[in-house]
């Protein structure tokens, strides 16, 4: 899959330093897929991940302690990342409109 972007990614871990081997292991894990729907993203990430409106999926890293939200494009290969955060900052943003 393509991720767009890494940027987010990395301006969060800078701010995050202890994010950074959670999000890279889920970035290189992501980025060597090829899902064809969300039954391969629930295969490879079991019960850390939930599937919401619009093809967005959220994934809980790191035991939860950091949330991420992306919409997925299964037809051309591609997740542009929507949000990263605490998992109290998830808390304060609507899923389906971030």
């Amino acid at each position: 899959m393509q991720i767009l972007s890494k940027k987010t990614l990395r301006d969060f871990w800078e701010k995050h330093p202890q994010a950074q081997r959670p999000l890279t292991a889920w970035y290189q894990a992501v980025d060597a897929s090829a899902w064809t729907g969300p039954a391969d993203v629930k295969a490879m990430f079991g019960p850390s991940v939930d599937f919401v409106a619009d093809n967005r999926i959220v994934f809980d890293i790191a035991g939860n302690k950091y949330r991420l939200v992306l919409h997925v494009s299964y037809t051309f290969k591609r997740v542009l990342i929507k949000f990263v955060g605490t998992h109290a900052d998830y808390d304060k943003i609507d899923v389906e409109k971030v």
